[in-house]
């Protein structure tokens, strides 16, 4: 187990996103994770919530040894097997209903169409009350940016150029095209948001 992938940036972000989630979830759920990468956070929130069933999932074959290896570390029963999940995929291969629908640090090192098909798949797969949330880097049009996220935006760009820090707005528009709307807006350390988004309500409701 000592052999398992380790980000050192899930490691310092757990703690102050956990301490949304205790505000933002109820004591009892089923959560869909995107992007699970090396399942630490998995481990760390399915710890904190016992109540709740985790269902980590990534698009890399190879990273699902490694959060099924996180589990067996941490001794978690409410934790499933993690899966293959391409959120480009039309449509996913999972049952709807789920209360919570966790995203961190994808959005700005894949293409734009990952935005797209999460937004899709979760207006498909949450629950009527459940809530999808974000969580990574954003550009803002009504916040400076701070220069280590331009210089970060900038580094990815030269990397890939589908890749980049996404606008906020850009993002909120892709979820109101999937019957979403933004309802809470988080700050963070080290330049990084918090999002959660709900299910837009029927007019006269």
């Amino acid at each position: 187990m000592d052999e398992l992938p380790h980000s050192a940036a899930a490691d310092r972000n757990k703690a102050p996103i956990l301490a949304v989630l205790r505000r933002v979830l109820g004591t009892r759920g089923r959560a869909l994770e995107i992007a699970a990468g090396t399942g630490q956070h998995a481990a760390f929130f399915a710890a904190a919530f016992p109540g709740w069933t985790w269902q980590p999932t990534d698009a890399d074959a190879d990273l699902l040894a490694a959060i099924a290896g996180r589990i067996v570390q941490g001794r978690l029963d409410n934790v499933l097997q993690p899966l293959q999940l391409d959120v480009t995929a039309d449509p996913w291969p999972l049952a709807p209903g789920f209360d919570a629908i966790y995203c961190a640090n994808m959005l700005h090192i894949a293409p734009w169409a990952a935005c797209a098909g999460l937004m899709r798949g979760a207006g498909r797969l949450l629950a009527p009350q459940g809530v999808l949330i974000t969580y990574g880097p954003y550009l803002e049009d009504d916040v400076p940016t701070a220069p280590g996220n331009l210089s970060f935006d900038a580094s990815l760009r030269a990397r890939d150029s589908g890749w980049g820090i996404r606008r906020r707005e850009d993002v909120e528009a892709q979820a109101r095209d999937a019957g979403l709307a933004l309802r809470e807006r988080h700050a963070m350390p080290a330049n990084n948001l918090l999002l959660v988004f709900g299910r837009i309500a029927p007019a006269g409701h």
